[in-house]
């Protein structure tokens, strides 16, 4: 702690993103990322900008990248906001559209950015207690509040809600913004963007780090009624007015246009999933249902901290939150076959 620094950057307590670990013949499961590398169209999309033009600056509005996902949902350009990642879309959201004075609802078990935001932006949290099964409880978010934000499906348990279900938290807050993260929505759940053109209160966000395997690009978009987007646009360009650089432009648009790869992926991740959950089933653990690139799963006799520790010994690395309710758990990203096999040769070598 440094005397130059002020009170409130004291009193912040930052996100912990997952590990990176520099490791050789590491199988490397621990945070989220696609085991397919992006799409060859992305590829050729970012090559064919990387000449003189990369001394101008890129376009500030995004026209084009915005045009190509309004197209892709069947919404209009103005109901689209796009960011440095889907993180700093997320800052801009708690910065531009939660109320203060009233306090933001999320699950208590839930990605673990949303209370750093809101230290940093002087927001209320008020978390809400999953059910016993790891369930969003619908009814706790009628209650009055300065902004609703959950992930769909949720974050670290895979578990998704029905756009009904949405709809409902949606239909009772009419007077504040609720905010619907859907960083993993392309494994297994419905899309709420669906939803936006009913809805004037509802902000759907995403991320082009999962599905698209663009995590070393950094694009995160929301899509919503055109108020929102305006509100976010205008704290954008009076904190960044160039958050998206020519190569991440490039590649993004390329990305939503190669559907057959997408989907290809994608599928291939949701196939994988499922084989594990049955195989990590069979091993004795039990698994949450996930619509997501990952698993969350326990085992009944086999202490979760020591079983990460288990792994990573034979370099196999998984994320352990050391958090109430979640310590007996594991998150496991989804790998590639050869990475799924290392996983389950390491754990039957530990059980």
């Amino acid at each position: 702690m440094s005397r130059f620094w002020s009170p409130f950057v004291k009193d912040l307590v930052p996100y912990v993103p997952g590990e990176q670990p520099k490791l050789d013949n590491l199988v490397k499961l621990n945070t989220n990322e696609n085991p397919f590398g992006p799409s060859p169209k992305v590829l050729e999309a970012i090559a064919a900008v990387t000449d003189a033009s990369l001394r101008l600056y890129p376009a500030p509005n995004a026209d084009s990248l915005k045009g190509t996902i309004a197209e892709y949902y069947s919404v209009q350009p103005a109901q689209v906001f796009v960011g440095n990642g889907s993180d700093e879309v997320l800052a801009h959201v708690f910065h531009g559209l939660f109320q203060h004075g009233k306090p933001l609802l999320f699950p208590d078990i839930s990605y673990s950015f949303y209370p750093v935001y809101c230290g940093l932006y002087g927001i209320e949290p008020k978390t809400l207690p999953l059910a016993d099964d790891f369930t969003i409880k619908i009814a706790d978010y009628a209650q009055p509040n300065g902004g609703i934000i959950f992930p769909n499906p949720n974050a670290p348990t895979g578990i998704a809600l029905t756009l009904a279900q949405i709809e409902q938290i949606v239909q009772a807050s009419p007077d504040s913004v609720v905010v619907v993260d859907e960083a993993y929505v392309d494994f297994g759940a419905d899309t709420a963007i669906s939803l936006v053109d009913r809805y004037p209160n509802l902000l759907v966000t995403q991320s082009l780090s999962k599905s698209r395997s663009l995590a070393g690009l950094r694009v995160g978009l929301a899509v919503g009624h055109a108020d929102l987007i305006e509100a976010l646009e205008r704290i954008k360009n009076s904190f960044n007015s160039y958050p998206l650089d020519r190569l991440a432009l490039a590649g993004a648009e390329a990305a939503f246009r190669d559907q057959a790869y997408f989907d290809s992926t994608r599928n291939a991740v949701i196939q994988s999933r499922d084989e594990m959950a049955a195989k990590l089933e069979a091993l004795g653990f039990e698994v949450l249902p996930s619509a997501a690139n990952f698993l969350f799963v326990r085992h009944a006799q086999k202490d979760a901290a020591q079983l990460a520790q288990g792994l990573r010994e034979q370099r196999v690395i998984v994320r352990h939150f050391a958090k109430p309710r979640i310590e007996q758990f594991l998150r496991i990203t989804i790998g590639t076959p050869e990475q799924n096999a290392k996983l389950i040769d390491a754990l039957q070598t530990l059980l």
